[in-house]
């Protein structure tokens, strides 16, 4: 069997990129403007990552909140200690008292200390709606595509792999087409951002379609690696209507351009394919952001994990997350960097409990979902456009 290769290698940001298909680069873009496109990283942090002696531990503790002890300490075979008995350990090691996330962050946006809050979300945020996210062990996507016979778990998203063989991702797309799961507290949380005038900008990696199905309106929301909304071919870009896509995905057939005879596909993102127009933003929105919430991902996907790293570095930068990942993995932890690990729903209650606003979440959840539950409509049922004015994912 042939082996494939994800031949992109992007860094982030402005650097030339790998070549894509050569059908891909026939592709005409905007003159001065730099093709960045969607690409894996590999880490060998957590095979380099050593256990830390007590004192280290300490350290460590002294800039967690307390579900992240919890955590670090049931990993490290050690049991919880009270908060009384932290204090003693942080003063007898000099370190400072432990800075507790959700606290701080709250504290910030209850004095109105921030105004332009940037989301940057995973398929994390999305796991409490049933849908898996994609690296999580034995549970997660990508542990689970034995079935459909690829070369490697990621080759069912890879451009290339999908120009020889389309069968493998459109048997997974009759589960991934949005309409069978509901957003969640996570997502209502989002929009009651937006409702309180706070939310600059969310970028989802993300192809669930929730976002949107819970309110947050288009212009404050970048899906990143596309969507189903919208459907084309994959080798001309010709445009594609996407009801008739999904008929054809549904019943076992591929859909084929009648301009080239390639075939069509949702404009959800592959590795190797350019990311959306609207993805660019980011060079106006990072900037102005007075906080950063990272939410439900492994950032491990590029350019999109690099994100981070472009706000100010007197931006405080909150993760809830299930692990520790990417510059949040490095202790001692930036100043102005807070991390609430474990369930991210229970964390994101949390917050939303110290700003007040659990109640309104909630009312707003269960006056949305019973509006819209017997009125929803599959976004892919509009008519096709160009893919370059569409953006989604759920792709850790």
């Amino acid at each position: 069997m042939k082996t494939y290769t994800n031949k992109l290698k992007c860094v982030f940001p402005g650097v030339t990129m790998s070549k894509a298909k050569s059908s891909r680069d026939r592709r005409i873009n905007p003159a001065g403007v730099t093709r960045v496109t969607r690409s894996s990283i590999i880490t060998t942090q957590d095979s380099q990552r050593t256990k830390p002696a007590d004192s280290g531990l300490v350290d460590d503790l002294s800039l967690m909140s307390v579900s992240e002890q919890q955590a670090l300490l049931a990993r490290e075979g050690k049991s919880y200690q009270s908060p009384s008995t932290k204090s003693v350990l942080s003063s007898a090691s000099g370190s400072s008292v432990p800075r507790e996330a959700l606290g701080t962050i709250g504290r910030l946006m209850k004095l109105g200390r921030v105004r332009n809050i940037v989301v940057v979300a995973g398929a994390g945020i999305s796991t409490a709606s049933g849908i898996p996210d994609f690296r999580t062990p034995g549970t997660g996507l990508y542990a689970n595509l034995a079935k459909y016979d690829i070369p490697y778990p990621e080759a069912i998203f890879n451009i290339d792999y999908f120009s020889d063989n389309p069968h493998p991702f459109f048997s997974l797309a009759k589960e991934l087409y949005p309409g069978h799961h509901r957003p969640n507290y996570v997502h209502y949380f989002i929009r009651m951002l937006h409702q309180k005038g706070l939310l600059l900008r969310m970028y989802t990696q993300n192809i669930d379609g929730l976002e949107k199905l819970c309110g947050i309106p288009d212009d404050k929301l970048v899906e990143a690696h596309g969507s189903f909304a919208t459907a084309a071919c994959h080798l001309c870009y010709t445009p594609y209507p996407a009801e008739e896509a999904k008929q054809a995905i549904m019943n076992g057939n591929v859909p084929i351009c009648t301009f080239c005879a390639g075939a069509v596909k949702p404009n959800v993102v592959f590795f190797g394919e350019d990311l959306p127009e609207k993805y660019f933003q980011h060079a106006e929105d990072f900037p102005k952001a007075d906080l950063l919430m990272i939410m439900g991902t492994s950032l491990k996907i590029e350019p999109f994990a690099s994100l981070i790293n472009t706000v100010k570095s007197t931006v405080p930068r909150l993760l809830l997350n299930r692990d520790a990942v990417g510059p949040f993995e490095r202790r001692p932890l930036r100043r102005g960097d807070y991390m609430e690990l474990g369930d991210l729903s229970d964390s994101v209650r949390k917050l939303a409990e110290i700003l007040g606003w659990h109640t309104e979440i909630q009312d707003l959840m269960n006056s949305h979902e019973n509006g819209v539950c017997c009125s929803y409509t599959d976004p892919s049922s509009s008519s096709g456009e160009n893919s370059d004015s569409s953006e989604t994912d759920s792709m850790h």
